[in-house]
């Protein structure tokens, strides 16, 4: 797959899974936090980063993985912060996941960038 393609349908995943979170998980229980909507906020960048893709690729697509490694981090560390297994720690193993492939992806594309070279 390409990286602009999986970085889509990361940004795609994040957005559903922040707005599950904030309005699922926590809006059910009446403690929704702005918190929540983090995974949303960086999933809409994503989107439209992917928009602007072919215009400059090189530096679009070292935006996107700062992003989405920055993003992996927080959500890896909230992870292992929940102890209990319940919706909330589904909705994080869902995005380390989605931010884990498109991480390979996109440190895939930039080593056969470099062979290429």
């Amino acid at each position: 797959m390409k990286p602009s393609t999986v970085n889509l349908i990361n940004g795609l995943i994040l957005i559903i899974a922040g707005l599950y979170g904030y309005f699922g998980i926590t809006g059910s229980t009446g403690t929704a936090s702005v918190t929540a909507l983090i995974p949303t906020i960086f999933g809409v960048l994503l989107v439209v980063l992917s928009f602007f893709w072919n215009k400059a690729p090189k530096v679009i697509s070292h935006i996107a993985i700062v992003l989405t490694l920055l993003l992996f981090i927080m959500i890896f560390n909230r992870f292992m912060k929940v102890e209990i297994w319940n919706e909330t720690k589904y909705i994080f193993l869902i995005c380390i996941v989605s931010n884990a492939l498109a991480l390979f992806v996109f440190i895939r594309s930039f080593v056969n960038a470099r062979i290429k070279k």
